[in-house]
């Protein structure tokens, strides 16, 4: 009975899939040149694709689903933000479908319910985990920016003070810094090419604010904007009173990643604990029992 159920289920998904894949493959073929970092199955997710259009399934949860999109835009931008939250729902929802698959699978080839039983486990958990590794990155994404803020405003203060305009002094910064994966800086990159490409400098300022995201920037682009057209002392005062108060918001999330990595040490430090117990416990016992 039990195997008869996972045979139909593995032929329903299976086929279903195939059946699915032929009727969206043309449809959803330009969203597979979309480059996401860390999405690896976006060429077989046409299948969940259709279903996620036709069954209109996220807007049963439209919460969930503004929450994975401020997530996805954070991550990787404004441009193409809900092809690129469709293809991040369909990856965690098709990795769910495998395991379930899998599950069926297993438990059709051995007569053991714990494969369906995991598959089904395995098929809920994972597309939340996924959501949760999404929110992991956006919270060390925004950490990241956040401690090198205070670096990059000594960095102004020091070239405005000796003479430099406000955007020279970011295009020096930028150019100078060697770690082109930094977020602080890939977003000041893109930045000075909008003002360069002919937005003006506050419209390009606006938008590097909105797509960092992070109150600490937003304080950041509002000094700058209220004091650049002073220039001088003025402008350098401003920035070492914000430099100040961002040197302490760097300590302190320093302070909570140690706390965060003393308690991931908690665990190993048990089992070797445990390991030692027993490598010098065995042979007392077995001394006594002698």
């Amino acid at each position: 009975m039990l195997r008869g159920v996972c045979g139909v289920v593995v032929i329903l998904l299976v086929g279903g899939w195939v059946v699915l894949n032929y009727r969206s493959a043309g449809r959803y073929r330009a969203w597979r040149r979309i480059q996401m970092e860390g999405v690896r199955l976006q060429r077989w997710a046409s299948p969940l694709l259709l279903i996620l259009e036709r069954s209109r399934l996220l807007h049963q949860f439209p919460v969930l689903y503004f929450r994975i999109e401020r997530s996805v835009q954070k991550i990787y931008g404004m441009r193409l933000i809900q092809e690129m939250t469709l293809l991040f729902i369909a990856e965690a929802l098709l990795y769910g479908w495998l395991t379930l698959a899998a599950g069926c699978t297993l438990t059709l080839m051995t007569g053991q319910t714990i494969g369906i039983l995991g598959g089904l486990a395995l098929a809920v958990v994972l597309p939340f985990s996924f959501i949760k590794d999404l929110e992991r990155k956006v919270m060390v994404r925004e950490q990241e920016m956040v401690m090198e803020l205070p670096e990059l405003l000594n960095k102004m203060v020091l070239l405005v003070g000796a003479g430099e305009t406000v955007q020279k002094a970011l295009v020096h910064c930028c150019h100078r810094k060697k770690e082109d994966s930094h977020p602080l800086y890939g977003e000041l990159k893109n930045m000075i090419a909008e003002w360069e490409g002919g937005h003006s400098f506050q419209q390009a300022f606006e938008q590097f604010s909105k797509r960092c995201s992070v109150q600490e920037v937003s304080i950041f682009t509002t000094t700058v904007l209220l004091n650049f057209r002073r220039g001088g002392n003025d402008f350098v005062l401003a920035l070492r009173d914000l430099s100040r108060v961002l040197w302490e918001k760097r300590k302190a999330i320093a302070r909570t990643r140690g706390e965060q990595a003393s308690s991931k040490l908690v665990f190993p430090m048990v089992v070797i604990f445990m390991v030692v117990l027993v490598l010098i416990g065995t042979p007392a016992l077995m001394m006594i029992n002698m």
